[in-house]
């Protein structure tokens, strides 16, 4: 049987310190090599993140790629050969900081919404011109298709307009029923969630139509007259009784912030299914994430338009009881989207001209 050592140890502890000691020689000599371009570094990153620009030379901002580029060497080279902890959070979190400097957004809030709302936006819209066109022939398309199936038979009403949400609007009311439902009724609960049903159902069309447009655009073609037939057969419904102008009137306070909306979203979902199908001689990778890229800045909109036409037609609907002047506001917004979208050309700094 084998005896223990005078000292102690195990057989083979020696050599398990002497691995140890090596360890810790080797993860030395690897800082003292490295470690004057970890505290450059540290501090070119420590003035910036503090705000004192004004401190830093040209020297300093051109050193700072390539100093964030060695110490990243140095941290994969530290996992490699599994250097002491310590040494490897230090690097993590410098490398992390040193990041965010580099390729970080290096805009604040006030200056992307200043770039956004000052022609980014709508050079966006202008790039899809070309899809909004084709959306707004289907939207049209949509409503028409639905008025005249809804003439061939009222039944086909039912199929748009879910009975539960219509109320009291279904085929056959009288001329004073629906004009009830137009006007003096701020209170009306029924009247409300109809209102609210059609925003919420606008909203979801407006975001799958760009979320489907990767099939090659179809879904969004499908969507765009799927939902615009309930705008017809309301249409349809009112004009039976001779309250046209009433209606519309009723729907433009808000309807035309909030169709505008989904025209912009259908085209945007066709333009990425467009680029799709013709990615040119780019990959259909490529082509998508181009468009993709234009066609999500329109969608950052569509947002704000949604939100808009919500406080449209929960305060302007109500407050605004006459068919005159809820006609002023909705061809107001109207005319308001249009300039903005097509007349409003100021290019922001640091963008491309048209």
């Amino acid at each position: 049987m084998a005896s223990v050592p005078a000292s102690g140890h195990a057989p083979g502890s020696g050599a398990g310190q002497a691995a140890i000691e090596a360890a810790a020689l080797r993860s030395d000599r690897f800082r003292l090599e490295r470690e004057g371009d970890w505290a450059r570094l540290e501090e070119i990153v420590s003035r910036m993140e503090k705000g004192r620009l004004s401190r830093l030379s040209d020297a300093d901002l051109l050193e700072l790629p390539v100093l964030y580029r060695t110490v990243a060497s140095s941290l994969s080279v530290a996992r490699e050969t599994s250097l002491d902890a310590a040494t490897l959070a230090y690097l993590e979190a410098l490398v992390q900081r040193a990041w965010f400097l580099v390729y970080g957004p290096r805009t604040t809030l006030w200056s992307w919404a200043a770039r956004f709302f000052g022609g980014e936006w709508s050079r966006a819209v202008r790039a899809i011109a070309p899809e909004m066109l084709v959306a707004l022939l289907l939207m049209v398309a949509g409503t028409v298709v639905g008025w005249l199936l809804c003439v061939q038979d009222p039944d086909w009403y039912y199929s748009f307009v879910p009975g539960e949400l219509a109320g009291e609007r279904v085929p056959g009311a009288t001329r004073e029923v629906l004009l009830k439902g137009l006007f003096g009724n701020t209170g009306d609960s029924g009247l409300s969630v109809f209102a609210a049903f059609l925003f919420s159902h606008n909203s979801g069309v407006a975001i799958l139509c760009f979320a489907l447009g990767f099939a090659y655009g179809v879904p969004p073609l499908m969507l765009l007259v799927q939902n615009t037939t309930m705008l017809g057969a309301i249409l349809w419904l009112y004009s039976g009784v001779d309250l046209t102008w009433e209606i519309a009137g009723w729907l433009a306070i808000h309807g035309t912030t909030e169709l505008f909306a989904i025209l912009l979203s259908g085209a945007a979902g066709l333009h990425i299914g467009r680029s799709m199908a013709f990615p040119g001689d780019r990959s259909i990778l490529d082509a998508a994430a181009a468009a993709g890229q234009r066609a999500a800045v329109v969608m950052a909109g569509v947002i704000l338009m949604l939100l808009i036409a919500g406080l449209l037609e929960g305060f302007g609907r109500q407050l605004i009881d006459t068919t005159g002047t809820r006609m002023a506001v909705g061809g107001g917004m109207l005319l308001f989207w249009l300039v903005y979208f097509f007349l409003f050309r100021r290019v922001p700094a640091g963008s491309e001209a048209e």
